[in-house]
């Protein structure tokens, strides 16, 4: 798949302020500073259509981007970013569970995690919950530029092993480089499947 238009299409706290026409939906979702921004403007190779920033915790609306007039890319805000006050943390989540519970459009979820780290306990739990409630999801490694192929071959594999513990098959996983694109068409052409 290739996209060729990418068009802001609205802000949201609830579901039923998302845009009024109903089109497939692909969200992204991860902790904050995952380079969640990053990826969808090199995805929509578009350095401008979501707002980078160092502060983690930016992205505190659900952002609707219209793709090809065909459907939606979903921003969904971060998850687990501790030096917010509990109030808004728990603001975050309800808006954050809303959209996820309530958006009938939604195909799939793409979680985000950085490919440098071992899985968080945040991380682990909010999948779980996916898990949970049959919420269908695919793992995005990110910053893959940021180690040597051998390192990341290694921290990926210790991932899923970890994951393997809980899971019994693990869900389509991507690994992507914002800096250097890699991995943009093994996302895009998979998001082309399932649309």
């Amino acid at each position: 798949m290739k996209i060729n238009q990418a068009v802001f299409a609205g802000s949201s706290v609830r579901v039923d302020q998302r845009p009024s026409r109903r089109l497939s939906e692909v969200a992204f979702i991860g902790r904050s500073n995952v380079g969640k921004s990053s990826l969808i403007n090199m995805l929509c190779a578009n350095g401008k259509l979501a707002k980078t920033s160092q502060t983690p915790g930016k992205t505190q609306l659900v952002n609707h981007f219209l793709i090809n007039d065909q459907w939606y890319l979903v921003d969904l805000p971060g998850y687990g970013y501790a030096k917010l006050p509990d109030k808004d943390r728990a603001k975050l989540r309800h808006i954050i569970w809303d959209y996820i519970n309530g958006s009938e459009d939604l195909l799939v979820l793409c979680v985000l995690l950085d490919s440098r780290h071992d899985i968080q306990e945040v991380d682990r739990r909010f999948i779980s919950e996916l898990g949970e409630k049959g919420i269908p999801f695919v793992l995005v490694y990110t910053k893959a530029d940021k180690m040597g192929p051998e390192a990341l071959a290694a921290q990926l594999a210790k991932n899923s092993e970890a994951l393997l513990k809980e899971w019994e098959q693990l869900p389509p996983v991507f690994v992507t480089s914002s800096a250097q694109g890699s991995g943009r068409q093994e996302l895009l052409n998979y998001i082309g499947s399932i649309l």
